[in-house]
Formats: structure tokens, sequence, C-alpha cells
């Protein structure tokens, strides 16, 4: 499926069946509350991505859903069933964790199809039959008789994620499942699940700290912080259109300036004495104040409706640009550029009024 749209201002897809609801979802452990009144639908299809810092509560949130913590508050639906006191394995979920799980006793073959054990395969195909469609599936097939000491880390990621898969669940929940890999294989095995995702149509819900990985995959991704929901939106919107301080300086690289609104047309602010572009759609009043957020890469050396004039201080070469760090009125601006000017140069930093996003 493409990427989700026509969300409601909850975040909530506007159109599709949901797959996922949370409805005022509270968890404490002792005493501390981990989840702080977390409500939102994951539409049925829907590769849904919850993203934020250690801590942030956002797998406490995948294993609510699970079943493995229990709610001190709220409700979880899953098809539009309620699922409150109902055990994990009867929740019609597949679950990989970050450690995979694998059971080193059984063959690759016995561990794709453990939880036959307890359901007949779904489309009424046999339980070898389904083993073999999903080792087919995760590009593994030949496989099955390898002891899981024997694979990678990437081909026991693959078979934790066919064995979730084999009872047909309604959904399948992610737990950084990638996050043991190298930089490469991550990429790598990222695309393959969204593929795999994709081709089943399956409502999937993941969670991960590496925000690329979150852009990269999600029809749509939560932002967490302290147990509570920042933005919920697509990855575009996430990145471009920030929706807290914090989300601006969570996700991606970003340059923050306060500043004050200005009286004139067309909007504009002062920072520092400098004068900022507002967007043309912002609806502001003179001496509000504002937060602007402005990406390295947005940022060109040469003139735009705002140009500083800033000195180079160090080059860092990224293979397909080079990230500056300039120093502007003793303040530190990060541009992303294919061009390599020397540290110590003066140069001048256009910025359009269209690449600037008011939060």
């Amino acid at each position: 499926m493409g990427t989700v749209t026509g969300t409601d201002r909850a975040g909530r897809d506007a159109s599709a069946e949901p797959g996922v609801e949370l409805d005022g979802l509270t968890v404490e452990f002792d005493g501390v509350t981990a989840i702080d009144d977390v409500s939102l639908s994951v539409a049925e299809g829907e590769f849904f991505t919850f993203v934020g810092p250690s801590g942030c509560g956002k797998t406490t949130t995948l294993r609510s859903i699970g079943g493995f913590e229990t709610p001190a508050a709220g409700t979880i639906r899953i098809g539009g069933r309620s699922v409150a006191g109902v055990p994990p394995e009867d929740r019609e979920v597949g679950i990989v964790f970050q450690n995979y799980a694998l059971f080193p006793n059984m063959s690759v073959r016995e561990n794709v199809g453990y939880g036959l054990r307890f359901r007949d395969p779904p489309g009424g195909h046999s339980t070898a039959e389904r083993v073999d469609e999903l080792l087919e599936l995760v590009d593994m097939a030949g496989m099955g008789d390898r002891d899981p000491t024997e694979l990678s880390g990437g081909q026991q990621q693959r078979i934790a994620l066919a064995r979730a898969l084999a009872p047909g669940p309604e959904v399948l929940l992610l737990d950084e499942p990638l996050s043991a890999l190298d930089a490469r294989l991550r990429e790598r095995l990222r695309v393959t699940i969204r593929d795999i995702q994709q081709d089943l149509g399956i409502t999937t819900v993941y969670v991960t700290h590496d925000q690329a990985e979150a852009l990269a995959i999600s029809d749509r991704v939560a932002v967490m912080n302290d147990g509570r929901l920042e933005q919920v939106a697509p990855p575009e919107r996430i990145y471009r259109e920030p929706a807290s301080r914090f989300v601006a300086e969570f996700v991606g690289d970003n340059n923050l300036f306060d500043g004050t609104v200005t009286p004139g047309t067309p909007p504009s602010a002062a920072v520092d004495g400098q004068s900022f572009p507002l967007p043309d759609a912002d609806a502001v009043q003179a001496d509000e104040p504002v937060t602007l957020s402005v990406r390295p890469e947005a940022i060109a050396l040469g003139s735009g409706d705002a140009t500083l004039s800033a000195t180079v201080e160090n080059v860092e070469f990224l293979g397909d640009a080079y990230r500056l760090h300039c120093d502007w009125q003793d303040r530190s601006i990060l541009v992303k550029t294919d061009q390599r000017p020397e540290p110590g140069a003066t140069v001048q930093l256009g910025i359009d009024r269209a690449d600037v996003h008011r939060l």
C-alpha cells in the first residue's frame, strides 16, 4: 500500500478501517507513569512506527498491544474488538522481539512452524506447506533443516519474522528487530520487511530508535517523548513540518531560531537583529514570539529571502555532500551542500521563505 493520507488532527486515518486502536492508554510501573493517556488509530494494512529516545515508552506501548503489559487505564482494540484480559497467545498478533528468541534446539523449519502447534495454518494449508511458503517469502527456501546457530544475524531475523507470520495474525508487532545488525544489513532488511508487509497487506506496528529507519519504511510515524505522543503524521510531514521543538530536534539535523514577529507584509521575524522570512500562510501578530526551523539542506551558499554572513568552523565529508558547521552571531548553524569552503572562510547563507517552518 502507499502512504496513508487523509489523517485527522489526532493522526487517525479518515477512511481506512482501524487495525489497532488505543484510547487513553496509560501504563504505570511502581507508581511511575510510563505511558500517559495515549490515543491513536492504526489503519488496517498500515505500516505504523513508534520512534523516540530510550525510555520514551515506545516498547511499552508495543508490549501493551501484544498483551505483555497490563494498562492502568484505557482501551486497546484489535480489529475493532477490545482485548482487555485477552492473553498474548489469543490476540491474533505476531511478534518479533529485538533478540529474535529462536529456539536453539529446533531446526529452522521447526522454529517457523512452532506457532502452528496450537492452531491450524491459514488458507487450508498443511503445516509443511505453510512453512515452505513462508521460507520462500523470506528468501530462506532450502534452509529449513539448519540450526538457528548456523545462521547469520540477518537470516535469524528473517526466520523470526516467518515464525511470527506463520499463524496468519491480524497484526504484526516488531520491537527494534534490526538493532543488533550492522548498518548496511539493516538498510537491506528494512526494505525486505517493508516488501513483505506490502505483499501481505498486514497491519504492522514497528518500534525503533532510528529516525532514518522510521522515515524510510513507514506509512505514518508516531514520535514519542516521556510517555506521550509529540506528533503522529506521515514521514514527510514529520520531517518537513515538525509539530514541536522536540520533534524538530530529534528527527534529523535541524537549525532552530527563536525570534519575534515584526509588523509588515510579507510576514517576518527578528532573530538577533536579522530579519527572517515567515511562511506566507502564517497568521501571526506583531511582537509574538516564534521558533523557526530550517533544515541544513535548505540553506544555500548564496543569497536568499534572508542572508546570513557566517564563518565556516568545520567541514565534514558525507560522501554525497558536505556538512558545514558555521558560526553566526555565536550560534552554530548546520548547512548541507555540495560545495566545500575552507574552515575559516566567510560565507553567505541564503534562506528562502518556502523553507522556513514555524513550530
